[in-house]
């Protein structure tokens, strides 16, 4: 189960950067990022009220639920979006955004106290090093573009590490539907009051328009970002992190199939080193698996304990959880 995630993940969330490329020629990226979230969250507030998943909420939990949405959706969408827009190709965005991993993988330790074994750090460091392979051959062949547009999605990278990590500390936790309704929410008021503010709201009339908006809809938010924190609580920061390397090489397959954005054999080199990143973090520790696929049955109660999303073998630790937790 937790391989096909790890796929469904990768092709959900890299079709997020091959939706704004498919937007960004029909309008500005405020434009794209009000419309995507605006009726979605308007949708996902009345079946929240329908199925009562808000209830057990507390105000503290709800603020801390907004603060992460507005952290891994609006600084790091608005981000990527306006690098596109500048005329960053989409697998180089994707590329830049690799670095997350080792950036998390740095912090995992003295922030969630889930240490990255020798054997994982290896890993990291290889998907990396797989990164810095394919982002140089796409800058290379990158022209009319100023050397600033791609420090901007460093910025979104970092914003959604910061919420990885405010997830990762909080003790109370929200139904997946809940977040998600929050985090939307969150993102379209936020990009509204953008968008208003920039004279940008008016959505254009073409077909390709509303196409993207339903691509980035069904396939980003719902796939990928709604399977990025399912993965997260299931696997802990690293493993979630370690996926990311496969962002980038996947982007720029996909970007050079439907664009024409360059792919050559530095970009096919780059999809090797990703992959064998993540067969050895994911190799790296096995020690909790059969525990959290008996809780899957069976860690329902409230206060159940069950070992906590570590990394590095032998170091796990116990944490009270809450009935809602993702299991």
């Amino acid at each position: 189960m937790n391989f096909l995630l790890s796929i469904a993940f990768v092709l959900c969330w890299s079709s997020g950067f091959i939706g704004a490329k498919l937007g960004a020629g029909s309008a500005s990226a405020l434009t794209i990022l009000m419309w995507r979230f605006l009726p979605l969250a308007v949708v996902l507030v009345v079946i929240a009220a329908v199925t009562a998943s808000w209830r057990g909420l507390t105000a503290r939990g709800l603020a801390r639920q907004a603060v992460i949405g507005a952290l891994s959706q609006s600084g790091y969408l608005l981000t990527v979006y306006y690098a596109i827009q500048l005329g960053v190709a989409s697998g180089t965005t994707a590329l830049i955004d690799g670095v997350q991993p080792l950036v998390a993988g740095a912090l995992a330790g003295p922030l969630l106290h889930q240490y990255v074994s020798r054997r994982q750090w290896l890993g990291l460091c290889l998907g990396v090093s797989g990164v810095v392979v394919v982002t140089t051959a796409d800058a290379a062949a990158a022209t009319g573009v100023a050397w600033w547009a791609y420090l901007i999605p460093f910025l979104g990278m970092l914003s959604l590490v910061a919420a990885t990590f405010l997830e990762g500390r909080s003790h109370e936790r929200a139904a997946p539907l809940t977040s998600l309704t929050v985090h939307c929410l969150t993102s379209a008021v936020v990009f509204s009051a953008l968008a208003l503010g920039a004279g940008a709201a008016t959505p254009p009339a073409q077909p390709a328009f509303w196409g993207a908006i339903s691509w980035l809809v069904v396939l980003s938010t719902f796939g990928g970002y709604g399977l990025y924190w399912i993965i997260l609580r299931r696997s802990g920061v690293t493993r979630v992190n370690t996926l990311m390397f496969l962002m980038a090489p996947v982007t720029a397959v996909w970007g050079a199939m439907m664009f024409g954005e360059p792919f050559g054999l530095r970009t096919f080199l780059g999809l090797g080193i990703g992959l064998a990143a993540v067969v050895i973090v994911h190799g790296g520790d096995t020690s909790t698996t059969g525990h959290r696929a008996g809780d899957a049955d069976g860690a329902r109660g409230a206060g159940q304990r069950r070992p906590s999303p570590v990394d590095g073998p032998g170091r796990a630790r116990t944490k009270d959880v809450s009935a809602r937790a993702i299991d």
